[in-house]
């Protein structure tokens, strides 16, 4: 079975954005601390691109930028982070289209990101604009929630892994290939490609507890379930839950790993 299209990463994530909102883990507060130590986000001009429910949107927002534009394509989406911003944050400007077709000053940012977004673009073509959307100098960061650890894989992750099979896998994860986020040697050869200098990685490891409707819940926000047929999807969800009850005693410790990606455009 083919694989989902990129295309179908601006659409797989709208349709109930409370639920993603509640289901998807915060990132681990290391990311936003190694951003704070290269890149100036304080009074910074920023660009999100996949801002979605606004998971990293609200944490780098708390470091003041003097303007963050989030980039996203679902109007669904849009519409929602819009709502949750209300008068809060006067500096956040949210712009409801893909990036490709975004419009966006060239050299007219200090600092842009994605989190968990970016594998759904075309690698040269996307960080070529990013590239070009920021001033000389200015750092881009690019990091991801993968939810199973493929170095250090749990025991749930290792009793599931085969009922995902016959699903149209994401970009994210191709079977028999490395991760996208954990493909070091590709991202950094992309950052390199497009321009950027003194790329940074860091790779942060975590576990966390989750019960059978926190595990059920965090599925269905899978592109690759989001897009199945419906009774399939289903029989997935009950049978995650299922596993975790009957088999796990009722909690499962999920490894995941968060890979993060920082690069400078050179001058400045």
């Amino acid at each position: 079975m083919s694989g989902l299209p990129l295309q179908a990463g601006r659409t797989a994530f709208g349709g109930n954005p409370d639920s993603y909102e509640a289901a998807r883990p915060p990132y681990p507060d290391a990311v936003y601390a190694a951003l704070r130590e290269r890149c100036v986000i304080d009074g910074s001009r920023v660009f999100e691109i996949g801002a979605g429910t606004g998971k990293a949107t609200f944490p780098i927002l708390v470091d003041r930028p003097a303007r963050l534009t989030a980039i996203e394509p679902d109007p669904r989406l849009a519409t929602h982070l819009g709502n949750l911003a209300d008068r809060n944050w006067p500096m956040l400007e949210i712009v409801a289209h893909p990036w490709e077709d975004a419009v966006l000053p060239d050299n007219g940012y200090d600092f842009g990101f994605a989190a968990t977004a970016f594998h759904w673009l075309p690698q040269a073509q996307a960080l070529r604009k990013v590239f070009q959307t920021l001033r000389s100098g200015g750092w881009w960061a690019a990091w991801w929630n993968v939810f199973g650890d493929p170095d250090t894989p749990d025991a749930f992750h290792q009793r599931v892994a085969p009922l995902f099979r016959g699903l149209r896998n994401s970009p994210a994860w191709e079977p028999g290939r490395r991760p996208f986020a954990l493909d070091i040697d590709a991202r950094v050869a992309d950052l390199k490609l497009a321009g950027f200098e003194q790329p940074v990685v860091d790779i942060l490891r975590w576990t966390i507890s989750m019960d059978a409707g926190q595990v059920r819940a965090l599925a269905a926000t899978f592109s690759e379930v989001v897009n199945a047929e419906a009774p399939a999807r289903q029989k997935l969800l009950n049978a995650l839950a299922s596993a975790v009850d009957d088999e796990f005693g009722g909690r499962v410790d999920r490894n995941f790993v968060t890979p993060l990606y920082m690069a400078r455009r050179p001058g400045g």
